[in-house]
Parts: structure tokens; sequence; C-alpha cells
């Protein structure tokens, strides 16, 4: 069944209003006709299951069968702090961790980053992962879409890092895999949790310190194999969520 997500405010006690892209994706894309069940998301915890009352030219309108509060989301935040990588491996890394549970992804220049946007291309490339965002959102379930923020400079990611309640920060000069288990199996439900994954050339060191200093960050290890930018953060990502799931 279809998902889609209405903004709370055109949600009825019997009727939901679908606007926007979504119209033309239900009726020229999919082609779907009155009658056809839906699931609906309003952002939060409710998921509404509807079927397509009318088809407007500018509007769909959805009857509502019945509502329920859908536990698909992970009962912590998870914050994934990308450094900006070569080509579009940022789209599998968005599609990846949404698919995974992340709150947010936030985009990060970090000094080795090769890649460098204007701010005219940033907001191109931002809307583009929004979209991809959006898209990963419905495909797997998502009570809401995960937010792609500004890019970030590496300070002003280590000041919005501050905020959560654990940081990890894999390196690739780390060693010790068990005390990585043993910072791992202390993050527990509920709390927020930051992870901060270079881009191709990894963090520099000085990068590594501030991320300490300035977000307590807890430095790990993967393993003994080098992973690519596009794989540490889903790594970490797929064991959170499978250490988190409820």
């Amino acid at each position: 069944m279809y998902r889609f997500f209405a903004d709370p405010a055109r949600i009825g006690e019997k009727q939901i209003s679908i606007t926007g892209s979504d119209v033309n994706h239900i009726k020229n894309v999919l082609r779907m006709r009155q009658g056809e069940e839906i699931l609906i998301s309003d952002g939060d915890k409710k998921e509404y299951t509807c079927y397509i009352e009318e088809l407007r030219e500018d509007e769909v309108l959805a009857h509502i069968m019945y509502v329920q509060e859908a536990g698909y989301e992970l009962p912590s935040r998870l914050y994934l702090f990308q450094g900006l990588p070569k080509g579009d491996k940022m789209e599998l890394i968005i599609q990846k961790a949404v698919e995974l549970g992340v709150h947010q992804v936030i985009p990060v220049a970090s000094k080795r980053a090769v890649v460098k946007l204007d701010k005219k291309k940033e907001e191109k490339k931002r809307a583009r992962w929004q979209a991809i965002a959006e898209s990963a959102a419905k495909q797997s379930k998502r009570m809401y879409v995960p937010e792609i923020k500004q890019v970030m400079t590496f300070q002003e990611a280590v000041r919005y890092g501050s905020e959560l309640d654990v940081v990890l920060l894999p390196y690739e000069l780390a060693k010790d895999m068990e005390h990585t288990r043993e910072i791992l199996g202390k993050i527990s439900r509920g709390q927020s949790v930051g992870i901060f994954i270079g881009p191709e050339g990894g963090f520099e060191e000085e990068e590594v310190e501030q991320a300490v200093s300035g977000t307590a960050a807890q430095v790990i290890t993967l393993g003994k194999r080098i992973l690519r930018t596009e794989t540490a953060g889903l790594a970490v990502l797929s064991v959170l969520m499978f250490a988190l799931e409820e």
C-alpha cells in the first residue's frame, strides 16, 4: 500500500486533503483511482488508512477508514554528520540512512572534503537530497521525513552536536574493538546519538580533537578494514538500529 504525508492542518475528522507534488504522483504516475487504499502519516505518530474519495485537479481527497499510532520509529534520534563525499554518493547515503532510521542528516564541509558547494549549488543539491529522503521515508514506512540540514562547517557541526547525549566518531587510527563494543553497549533507548563520518580523506587529527573537546565525542573503531565514507555511517546506523529497536 502506498504511503504519503499530509500536513496535520489538512487532516479532518473523516477526510484528508493531499496537495502538492503528491497529487501528480497519485494521478499520473501511479494512476490510482477512486476507492484505492493508501496510508497517510501526519509526520508524527499517527497513521491513517484511507481510500481515495475524489481526484481533483490540484487536490486528492482521502476518506479516513481508521487511524492508529504506528511504532515504526526508533526510540532514539540518530543524527548523521556526513563529510561531503564526491559524486552522487550523498544520494545513496541519504536514501539508506533514512531506511535505517536516521532522524537528521547534516552534510559537513570538513577540511579534507574535495567537494565545495557555493550557495546556489548547495540549495539545488539540498532540494534534491530532501526529495530523496522523502521518497525513502515513504518506501520504508517512516512516520516522518527526516530533515536534510544545510551544509555546515566542521566547527558549526561540532556546536550542533554538542547538544546531543552521545556522539560517536569512527576513526581509522582507532583500534580497541572491545572498547567500541563497550561504548555502543551503553547507549540506551531515548538518547540522542550523533555520528561523525569523514569524507574520502577522513578527518584530520585536529578535527578529531575538536570533536572530542567540543562534543565529548567518543572515538571508536569499525574494525580492521578501512570502510568507504558511504559505508561507514551506514555500518554504525545498522548496529544502532539493531541495538535500539523495540
